[in-house]
């Protein structure tokens, strides 16, 4: 049972009919707790919404009908609270399950939810209290969390309600592969301050106490996403009511689900992934979500959890495939798997095939921000070009844009824009909250501008080049940071890398590669050497990186996408701090 049928047509025959008839139906008042969830436990109570396991153990399986009745009562805690309709609440919950419970029981309030990664530190906790004006802050059971939330918590000059779920302290020594029918043992509470309010225990005594009236409309604001802030603060994302029907395209045509579908994204409930992969868009098609929570990733126990619960569909950031490549798929039973997507930064094509080669499993690729939901995407009806980002959502309007404004042509870059002059499309977020400066910058002249730069090619595929900012101008040459790691990352040495343009007197820039070694290899200038004569071959000689240097670790955000920003800032640094130190001409 799924309800996307009163929201949009399903029955497309082909890629053609799907361009061409493709609308969303967006009513009035809209609230996707009450008309899509509580829908669904109305329809279909007993249809299995959720399976949730994680690292220590634990199984839940839960139903539409699960979900109503525990967003109800958790409604029921939240007003005793004193959460009312229009308030702000910051949820750092990882992979919890009572995360959806509880985004869904603000969406009943009329509130205004935060998803946050529970990495934040206390400064970025303060910040986004502030920033946000967050009545309430729900954080898992973490003693380094919640120690992080308290001194933030100090720093506030109005009351802020702190509540914990699942306040239990967890043997990290402990883990174990998952089992749901071995005897561990349950986890140890913790004592929680007296300023703490223990979700667990109020969630058991709570009645649920919801009339089902809907307390909001399509304009009021749902959702906050704080970019990643590479550098700066970071923005506050504001998405409005109607922004779940705008994922409706990416469950079902994207992840290509059906109510016989069990689908995992792997990404934190903080990250706004979770909102593309895990929540909105797939629930609509009827599928299962699977959750598997984990502090740490590690390929074997994944690819273990994709065996054991027969997952039919899977979408993961680049980053995830890479590890898996480098494992031998061959070992599991994997048959089960019929679809795979991929998002959150360019496929490498190398990726691709090896996966492709292990799986029979093809990449569909897709492009979208946190301030949106997919803008491109490869669905289900086209063929994939390892690479590509696949064609522009019929949702959207998207043109390549010069700097002066006028469209490119075929072959040339632009940036990425997406064409409103005729209206805002679900999906496509309100603005940066409380920052008209940036807002009018991002929404200009009729258009959403990105700040990605793409080409679309004969066929009308369109290729990723990089932020506008990542693009490198070495001697006149311009040199998308993408095809490099692509060239790199077909090198069985390579695990991960970063390219990136550091200052140089006469060239401008020059190419640097910064790059984790896979396992069995060891840094050398020997390999330097083969690395770089090994992208002069496979890409344009101009493109090979004249800087290399090996790490253990990129940096990272939060959700997991490489900072090539903080590198750059770091080289230009360094390259500063030289030229300054340097003698001038005169004084030799």
């Amino acid at each position: 049972m799924r309800l996307l049928e009163r929201y949009m047509r399903t029955d497309f025959d082909n890629l053609q009919d799907f361009y061409k008839n493709y609308k969303l139906y967006v009513p009035d008042d809209f609230n996707y707790a009450i008309d899509v969830m509580d829908q669904m436990a109305l329809l279909a109570p007993d249809q299995r919404a959720m399976i949730w396991v994680n690292e220590h153990g634990e199984e839940h399986i839960f139903t539409f009908a699960d979900f109503k009745n525990m967003s109800d009562r958790a409604v029921t805690v939240l007003r005793n609270a004193g959460i009312r309709k229009g308030d702000t609440v910051l949820l750092m919950l990882k992979r919890r399950y009572e995360f959806w419970v509880l985004a869904l029981a603000l969406m009943k309030l009329g509130c205004v939810h935060i998803p946050a990664t529970h990495q934040l530190q206390k400064k970025d906790i303060a910040y986004r209290i502030k920033a946000s004006g967050a009545k309430m802050v729900i954080c898992a059971g973490d003693a380094e969390v919640i120690g992080h939330t308290d001194k933030a918590v100090e720093e506030i000059d109005w009351p802020v309600t702190k509540m914990c779920v699942a306040a239990y302290e967890i043997d990290q020594t402990a883990r174990h592969e998952i089992d749901p029918a071995s005897q561990c043992e349950k986890p140890a509470h913790f004592e929680l301050g007296a300023d703490w309010l223990d979700y667990d225990k109020l969630f058991a005594e709570a009645e649920p106490d919801f009339d089902g009236k809907v307390p909001n409309t399509n304009d009021d604001m749902m959702l906050i996403y704080f970019t990643s802030g590479t550098t700066g603060m970071p923005k506050m994302v504001a998405h409005n009511y109607a922004y779940p029907l705008g994922q409706a395209a990416t469950g079902a045509f994207w992840h290509n689900l059906t109510d016989q579908s069990v689908h995992i994204s792997v990404a934190d409930s903080g990250w706004a992934k979770c909102a593309w992969g895990k929540f909105y868009g797939q629930w609509l098609a009827g599928a299962v979500n699977f959750v598997y929570d984990f502090d740490r990733f590690n390929a074997c126990n994944m690819l273990s959890m994709l065996e054991k619960y027969h997952v039919t569909s899977f979408c993961a950031p680049p980053t995830i495939y890479r590890f898996f490549i480098k494992e031998d798929l061959k070992q599991y039973d994997l048959s089960s798997l019929k679809w795979a997507c991929i998002a959150g930064e360019p496929l490498n094509p190398e990726v691709y095939w090896q996966f492709y080669s292990a799986t029979g499993v093809k990449l569909h690729e897709a492009f979208g921000q946190s301030e949106t939901t997919p803008l491109l995407m490869t669905p289900k009806w086209m063929e994939p070009r390892p690479g590509s980002m696949g064609k522009p959502s019929p949702q959207y309007k998207i043109q390549l844009l010069r700097p002066d404004g006028t469209p490119v042509i075929v072959g040339e870059e632009g940036e990425i824009c997406v064409d409103i002059r005729e209206g805002r499309p679900a999906g496509l977020f309100t603005g940066y909250y409380k920052d008209e400066e940036n807002t009018a910058e991002a929404f200009r002249d009729g258009f959403y501008h990105t700040g990605d730069v793409a080409w679309y090619d004969e066929q009308g595929y369109y290729w990723f080049v990089g932020r506008a900012d990542d693009v490198i101008k070495s001697s006149g040459y311009r040199i998308g940071p993408f095809e490099v790691e692509s060239a790199l990352l077909e090198h069985p040495s390579v695990l991960e890398c970063a390219v990136t343009g550091v200052p140089h007197p006469v060239r401008g820039q020059v190419v640097k590669a910064t790059i984790v070694l896979a396992r069995s290899y060891k840094p050398s200038e020997q390999l330097k050497k083969e690395l770089q004569e090994h992208v002069k071959r496979v890409t344009a000689p101009y493109k090979y990186p004249r800087i290399i240097e090996f790490v253990d670790e990129l940096p990272k955000t939060s959700s997991g996408k490489i900072q090539r920003k903080k590198i750059r800032t770091e080289d230009a640094a360094d390259y500063n701090a030289r030229q300054n130190a340097a003698p001038s001409e005169s004084s030799k």
